[in-house]
């Protein structure tokens, strides 16, 4: 997880005429108008990030730069259990890995084709430090997220503003990367990848992102809705969506 800074650029397009949009509306295809967000990425060191079941097989989506350059991954299935990956699938773009591991519960429900609506609710479930820890949002626009350092990327990504999260977590969600996003029906609409406490912005793969990856690999979306999200419920929501196994915490060792 990287914490990130808004940054302009002298040669940037002129500003989207449609980047102020009402709430209520329908976000506009990814353009070159979205506005750029830089991230400054530090090498890879062991940590943990968050992983979801997107299929019966054992496949598990999480971050790329939560498990790229990694000598193991393993996935914290419950109490002093892991189960190591059996293979770990980059996008050579975009900031998505696809993990295959010997443990496969009930997936979660996948949408990756209905509109993205301004100012709907957005809940952000993983392990924030390690444990358990959840946020909420509401969905601002789209921006691209570019990043530097050891992994460079640049990704059309979804941002949301921040209404709350678990208490005693502090000022970062470090760990909670490779998390799903909830929409209020319980049904993944992306992934985390990144956020700005300054700015009060939490940043998430875009859906057809995704589901431009998951056609790459041949797999089918699969899986039901976790039930009702709500600002008032969101931790109990979190909570069973983690006690079912759908929701993991996900270890990386660099090292043998």
């Amino acid at each position: 997880m990287v914490n990130v800074s808004g940054a302009k650029y002298a040669d940037a397009p002129p500003p989207n005429p449609n980047a102020r949009m009402p709430v209520g509306a329908a976000l506009p295809p990814p353009s070159e108008f979205d506005s750029p967000v830089m991230v400054t990425a530090s090498a890879r060191q062991d940590g943990s990030g968050t992983a979801f079941a997107i299929h019966s097989e054992g496949y598990w989506l999480t971050a790329k730069h939560a498990v790229a350059g990694c000598e193991t991954v393993r996935l914290h299935i419950r109490s002093n259990a892991y189960i190591e990956s059996q293979d770990i699938r980059l996008h050579p773009d975009y900031d998505l890995a696809l993990i295959k591991a010997d443990y496969a519960p009930d997936p979660v429900s996948l949408d990756l084709r209905s509109d993205l609506i301004v100012g709907s609710e957005g809940y952000f479930v993983g392990f924030p430090k390690g444990a358990p820890g959840e946020a909420a949002g509401l969905l601002h626009k789209r921006s691209n997220l570019q990043s530097s350092g050891p992994r460079r990327t640049k990704d059309s990504v979804i941002v949301w503003t921040e209404l709350g999260r678990t208490s005693g977590i502090g000022p970062s969600l470090a760990g909670i990367s490779g998390g799903p996003v909830y929409d209020q029906a319980g049904q993944v609409r992306g992934l985390v990848l990144a956020e700005s406490p300054r700015r009060g912005r939490i940043y998430s793969a875009a859906p057809h992102t995704i589901k431009a990856f998951l056609d790459d690999q041949g797999l089918d979306i699969q899986g039901t809705p976790a039930g009702a999200f709500t600002t008032r419920t969101y931790g109990a929501a979190s909570d069973r969506v983690r006690r079912h196994g759908q929701v993991v915490k996900l270890a990386c060792q660099t090292s043998p």
